[in-house]
């Protein structure tokens, strides 16, 4: 939560919070209790009628949430109040059958098992969005695969690129980063191992009652993990993973709209990017804002790392902790996302601003073109030697690389005035551009076809 909530829109995804809000946890805490009691019914642990009672019970969506709220304070746990609660309503039909509720599992079964079902839950959302940013991305690649701009090393000008290949740049992380998060995604574990990580009470059918449940749940069968937590430290660096590569283009957006610079704005809305004491202001909101959330994200992925004391066979504290973390990780990284689309979303590309960046350093970003095209006949060092003193001139008397260079004979010896006018000419990007922007579209569009039916397929399993 923001400050008295102020700050929630400008720094959560509230539809990301959601998947970890009370009704959601409890919603797949009650799937994990009625998956326990139908597989335990398939495997004749207990009466299928019981199992029956259990599920039916587990599908209301009335539970007492304020008194779940509560007890959780005095127990620890919010499994305790939910059991108790949907044991009186099992018994209300059936009262045998109320002792079969939660047979054989423990708190942290429940409760991990329910984190993992959040976070499938959550992972949808951020791949939706991510899908969203990646088709601007690719769109905005297509328009501007070869506007020239100056590259920037050290905050200072270097050589020509292409917008096209800062794009491209930004996709090949994004889509790093949703590689990681879907891999970690397809195989999120169930948690189960009974009050000590045993299965004591299931004898030779705990394997099986197991794999039963992760069957039904959707989730991995692994060994018990109650104090072993590198499935939820994966998953909290692949979600950060995430969050910090919509930073790092977000830094790029609120870099590239500075006065200064004037290569991107974000589009004009009524309202927004104002100032309370400048009126002339329009601040790139959305790009600060998803900067702003991905600045959380650090801090938060140190405190499910932080949490790695787990101690003997349950922890104290350290599984709490880490819990409410990963809960608000995820939540960070879809506000940096969600706000990242909206910054990009009609954002508007100043090609003249590019190419007066370009030209403002008069030809100084090709000098290494220069020194390359010299090396053949004078050899590397000398040619870098001569051209880094052609810069220097041109940098105090202000003069354009070309008409320096067109001055010093060991230039025009090897390069005529027409031939150095075309390696300087500003604004002519080098390299093997082309190639890395296709490599960033193709990876793009492998992306772009993989989270559909992963979404489809989930969607099915959270109902």
């Amino acid at each position: 939560m923001g400050i008295d909530g102020l700050t929630d829109d400008f720094l959560e995804s509230r539809a990301v919070a959601a998947c970890f809000a009370a009704p959601a946890m409890l919603r797949h805490m009650l799937a994990f209790e009625a998956a326990l009691a139908l597989a335990e019914a398939d495997l004749g642990i207990v009466p299928a009628a019981a199992a029956d009672h259990i599920a039916t019970c587990a599908a209301a969506d009335d539970f007492d949430v304020a008194a779940i709220r509560r007890e959780t304070s005095a127990s620890g746990s919010p499994v305790l109040p939910l059991v108790a609660q949907l044991t009186a309503r099992v018994a209300a039909r059936d009262g045998q059958a109320a002792a079969y509720v939660h047979w054989g599992s423990t708190s942290q079964d429940v409760m991990d098992s329910a984190m993992m079902l959040a976070c499938r839950a959550a992972a949808a959302l951020l791949a939706a969005r991510l899908a969203a940013i990646g088709r601007t991305l690719g769109a905005l690649i297509v328009t501007h695969r070869h506007t020239p701009m100056i590259a920037r090393t050290l905050a200072q000008h270097a050589g020509p690129t292409s917008f096209g290949l800062k794009l491209a740049a930004w996709v090949q992380g994004l889509c790093a980063a949703e590689e990681r998060l879907r891999e970690m995604e397809a195989r999120l574990p169930l948690q189960f191992g009974g009050a000590s990580g045993t299965l004591a009470a299931f004898g030779a059918h705990g394997p099986a009652v197991a794999a039963a449940v992760g069957t039904r749940l959707g989730l991995r069968v692994a060994p018990p993990w109650h104090t072993e937590r590198n499935s939820v430290r994966e998953l909290a660096a692949a979600f950060a993973e995430l969050g910090v590569s919509a930073g790092k283009v977000a830094t790029d957006i609120v870099l590239l709209a500075q006065n200064e610079i004037g290569e991107l704005r974000e589009r004009s809305v009524p309202g927004r990017g104002g100032s309370s004491a400048m009126p002339h202001k329009r601040n790139a909101v959305a790009a600060i804002a998803a900067l702003a959330a991905a600045h959380r994200v650090p801090g938060l992925l140190a405190t499910v790392y932080g949490a790695f004391d787990h101690w003997h066979e349950r922890a104290a504290g350290a599984w709490h902790a880490e819990q409410r973390a990963l809960a608000e990780l995820g939540t960070a990284v879809g506000a940096a996302l969600e706000k990242l689309d909206e910054s990009l979303t009609g954002i508007e590309v100043d090609v003249a601003a590019m190419r007066r960046n370009l030209a403002s350093t008069r030809g100084l970003g090709m000098a290494d073109a220069v020194a390359l095209a010299l090396t053949p006949t004078l050899g590397r060092g000398p040619a870098q030697a001569l051209v880094q003193q052609a810069s220097a001139r041109a940098n105090q008397r202000e003069l354009e690389l070309e008409d320096v260079l067109a001055e010093i004979p060991a230039v025009t010896a090897v390069l005529d005035r027409t031939s150095l006018a075309a390696i300087v000419a500003a604004g002519q990007p080098f390299g093997v551009t082309d190639g890395l922007i296709d490599q960033a579209l193709a990876r793009l569009e492998h992306t772009l076809r993989g989270w559909p039916a992963a979404l489809d397929r989930r969607r099915n399993e959270d109902g």
